[in-house]
């Protein structure tokens, strides 16, 4: 019985088309790949509250905040990669894609050491305690802390370009394990210090930051030699013309991704100096509890983005309508899931974090619970117009969107409204997603329309 069971399921993971059976077995990696992801992160939290206790820990969560502002320095360069790299695997031109793989790397390479060099010049003239309304106390560590957290942001953008590689090639399982590994050495170092020291800002900041670029290091060592060999980056095969394709999309990508900083990364800044790093903390957990549906989702839906790009190329339309519609099913079933989340929120913040650690308001998950439900409807939508780089309206949106979260987001906590106008704000705000995207993808697929739909 248990072998026709596996051969059952052996079947189902390779059969039907390629891609399909491609995405099934990267699907099936992904969750033993995630559900580890997600219990090292879920042991993190409680475990660092416990060595800083909330107060700091809102401080680290700000400070990453402030500096993840700086990842626009990629100009979107890697998602354009990403589309460029999967367009010329899937014409078997792996001399463009070599190309385009070194391009990427040393722009980003010349970037980021010249925005490094100029932070540390600034750094000792920024009075961080200042700026971010805390006691004098803390400024030493916390200018010590944004080195660390700084440097480690450098790095990281040239170095996870591996990241999109693989992912454009169809193996996002792949790329996420490498985050994991990345988590689980933090994990091991934070339990260390715990053990063995008393309670650092700069100890954890080291702990969190250097571990995942170790992981990336390696990662780019062991793929460069291996499987992707042809397409090692060298100098030599840096080509500033072909930059141009790159940009074109990144330039797109780079707005669309600011748009999403400013709703995204301003949030702890604005909690901050709103109702204080306590609540920074409490806004995280909510996004850390209900962000694991959308990581469930994403499991199922990364695969998507390149597989669209390839399908696109070959004119398989009926392959994406059908991927399409198992989305939507698949989206039915979580939105079931948070439901039941929600109504046992505050019982697992308990289980989570230790019974009265954090007390959270229903309203604060419940708004939390509507925006990943919101983002997850469009998710699907907006993958797939990525995918075949159709992002007028999504470029167009992003513009407006950033205005009216700030807008909206002042408006609310002026009339005295909590933490989870943040997030109501950033359902309205994020209108590409639910409204836009949907009805493009419509005009594409089921309308074959061009024109504005289709750039």
């Amino acid at each position: 019985m248990i072998p026709n069971l596996i051969h059952k399921i052996k079947k189902a993971v390779a059969g039907g088309h390629e891609r399909t059976a491609r995405a099934n077995k990267n699907i099936i990696t992904s969750f033993l790949i995630k559900a580890a992801s997600i219990t090292i992160s879920l042991v993190v939290v409680p475990l660092t509250l416990n060595y800083v206790n909330p107060s700091r820990y809102g401080i680290w969560l700000t400070l990453s905040s402030i500096v993840a502002w700086f990842s626009f320095f990629d100009i979107g360069i890697t998602h354009g990669l990403r589309n460029k790299f999967a367009e010329a695997r899937a014409k078997n031109d792996d001399e463009s894609a070599q190309i385009f793989v070194s391009t990427t790397y040393g722009i980003l390479a010349i970037v980021f050491i010249s925005v490094w060099l100029l932070f540390l010049l600034v750094n000792p003239f920024l009075d961080w305690a200042d700026l971010l309304k805390l006691s004098s106390e803390f400024n030493d560590d916390v200018s010590k802390l944004a080195i660390i957290v700084f440097t480690y942001f450098c790095m990281q953008f040239v170095l996870r370009t591996i990241n999109t590689i693989i992912s454009a090639d169809q193996e996002p399982s792949q790329a996420a394990l490498i985050s994991v590994i990345g988590q689980l050495v933090s994990l091991i170092i934070i339990v260390i210090l715990v053990k063995t020291t008393e309670g650092s800002l700069v100890k954890l900041g080291l702990a969190l930051c250097a571990a995942p670029l170790l992981a990336l290091i390696g990662a780019n060592i062991f793929f460069f030699r291996g499987k992707y060999k042809a397409f090692r980056p060298k100098w030599s095969k840096v080509k500033f013309s072909h930059a141009k394709s790159l940009f074109n999309l990144g330039v797109v990508f780079f707005v669309i991704q600011i748009a999403g900083l400013v709703q995204f990364e301003s949030a702890n800044i604005i909690i901050s100096r709103n109702f204080g790093p306590e609540e920074v903390t409490n806004y995280n957990i909510v996004f850390k509890y209900f962000g694991i549906l959308s990581m469930g989702f994403m499991i199922f839906l990364t695969p998507f983005w390149s597989a669209a790009t390839e399908a696109y190329v070959k004119n398989d339309i009926a392959w994406i309508k059908n991927s399409m519609k198992k989305y939507n099913i698949l989206n039915i079933g979580f939105v079931v899931i948070g439901a039941v989340m929600l109504l046992l929120s505050s019982y697992m913040y308990d289980l989570w974090l230790g019974e009265d650690t954090v007390q959270i308001d229903f309203s604060l998950s419940m708004w939390g619970l509507v925006f990943f439900l919101v983002s997850i409807f469009g998710s699907k939508y907006v993958s797939f117009l990525n995918g075949i780089s159709a992002l007028r309206l999504q470029f167009w949106s992003s513009v407006v969107s950033p205005i009216l979260y700030i807008v909206i987001t002042l408006l609310l906590i002026n009339y005295q409204m909590g933490v989870h106008a943040l997030f109501i704000a950033s359902v309205i705000a994020n209108f590409n997603a639910f409204i836009l995207a949907p009805i493009q993808y419509h005009m594409i697929i089921n309308k074959n329309k061009k024109g504005i739909w289709i750039r």
